[in-house]
């Protein structure tokens, strides 16, 4: 595999959709019709990324087949589902039916010497990384242009000091990787965790299969703290328990076996986000069925943040509902855990009747682009004033302009846009297809609401 472009997939055995399928046919640009009157709907999202990817990788690593109910099977999930398969797992993945199937090879990797390229998927180049280092190798593993840019030195020292051999295949401390395989030995190993929690998630779940325990001490603290706990519940469900020390600093994992099993995975709280924006923006009421009290997602606080603009949000053991104001307050929040909802705020904060706050989320300036740059550029051009800083931003109330909003490939920056579209005519989204990364039938969700 050459250079960094996106390259075509026609599709791979067992999975029912190529890359083409999920993508389907967008228009350049697409612009959002406002509401009339205020939402009344009840909004059914698709399965969460964080928890599908996850899922998906551990059952390859366990022992047996496994049945993944309800994955959430977009660009992201295309990636691995295509990793694997070329990796020598069986893999059946039925999108029509919402169902995947994976034979675990108990810590296995079957093929070797293959090359593979994961897109713009972070959890994919971040999980996969760590899990190769169990099989003989080589592997490669490569990106989209921007992911070369994503740092990922942090991840490779970490694997280095449990004895992966990995290297670069260009530039120090960037994509792509080239994994030479022979296993983990196990030991102790700093993981730095300011950039991303995503490198410490990749190494716990692949620490089971090292030939002695491994040890990971968390360093310059952890952000997105409640995705490590969705780490930690699936590899709990699926047969490995984490010994989590000094409140989420420290974690140690004995050599284990992860088992077999059906796996249901909850709908995804990042993309419910949007729905429950739509109606706080609109003075109007959206439920999302089957997320509830229960679930682990850390975006869940985001209904936490609305009840505060002066939302009524009522959670229940298997919906979440929410009932927007006559008018939003303007609030300051450390959006540190919940990050991925960081936009959606954005997106609405300038309809509330004081300024609005956001700290603590410079890890989001190393996502599908710099966020915080990203957000405040675009709601400048919507005519809103908006100012940043290091790791955060702030956005004064006042009215949007009609605009083209730049999506620079970000899925999360069309969506959230697009919920302030519906309450101010004449926003168009540029390259609405991005939002296939995590979401393909998006708009058709959104337009649902009418």
């Amino acid at each position: 595999m050459s250079g960094a472009s996106m390259r075509p997939v026609a599709g791979v055995p067992g999975v029912d959709f190529s890359i083409e399928d999920v993508r389907g046919d967008f228009p350049d640009e697409l612009e959002i019709a406002p509401l009339e009157r205020p939402v009344d709907a009840t909004v059914r999202v698709p399965g969460s990324k964080s928890l599908t990817n996850r899922a998906l990788l551990v059952a390859a690593l366990a022992d047996g087949d496994s049945t993944i109910k309800n994955p959430l099977l977009s660009d992201d999930s295309y990636w691995l589902l295509e990793a694997l398969v070329r990796l020598g797992f069986a893999v059946e993945a039925d999108r029509a039916g919402g169902v995947a199937t994976i034979q675990g090879r108990a810590g296995t990797i079957p093929e070797r010497e293959v090359d593979l390229f994961v897109g713009n998927a972070g959890t994919v180049a971040r999980f996969l990384p760590p899990a190769l280092s169990l099989g003989t190798g080589p592997y490669r593993v490569d990106g989209v242009s921007r992911m070369r840019e994503r740092p990922v030195g942090d991840l490779v020292e970490a694997m280095r000091k449990l004895g992966a051999g990995v290297g670069y295949g260009g530039e120090e401390g960037r994509f792509p990787l080239i994994l030479d395989g022979g296993g983990l030995q196990g030991g102790d190993a700093k993981v730095k965790g300011s950039k991303s929690s995503q490198f410490l998630s990749g190494l716990l779940m692949a620490a089971p299969y090292a030939a002695g325990e491994v040890v990971l001490e968390v360093e310059g603290g952890l952000v997105s703290k409640p995705y490590v706990g969705i780490t930690l519940e699936v590899m709990s469900e699926f047969g490995v328990e984490v010994e989590v020390r000094e409140d989420y600093g420290r974690f140690a994992v004995s050599p284990g076996l992860y088992k077999a099993r059906d796996y249901a995975i909850e709908p995804d709280a990042s993309g419910a986000s949007y729905f429950m924006a739509a109606a706080a923006v609109t003075g109007g009421r959206v439920e999302i069925p089957g997320l509830g009290a229960g679930s682990m997602q850390g975006d869940m606080k985001f209904a936490e943040v609305l009840a505060e603009m002066g939302c009524d949000t009522q959670t229940r053991a298997e919906s979440i509902a929410v009932r927007g104001p006559e008018r939003l307050r303007g609030v300051e929040v450390d959006m540190n855990a919940f990050s991925d909802t960081m936009i959606t705020l954005a997106a609405i904060a300038p309809f509330a009747a004081g300024p609005t706050i956001i700290n603590n989320v410079e890890h989001t300036r190393h996502q599908e682009t710099d966020r915080i740059s990203a957000v405040v550029t675009e709601l400048r051009r919507l005519g809103v004033r908006a100012e940043e800083w290091r790791d955060g931003l702030r956005i004064e109330p006042g009215p949007a302009h009609p605009a083209l909003v730049r999506t620079y490939g970000d899925h999360r920056i069309a969506m959230a846009f697009a919920v302030t579209g519906l309450v101010t005519p004449g926003i168009r989204i540029q390259d609405p297809g991005c939002v296939t990364k995590t979401f393909p039938d998006y708009f058709y969700k959104l337009a649902s609401l009418r």
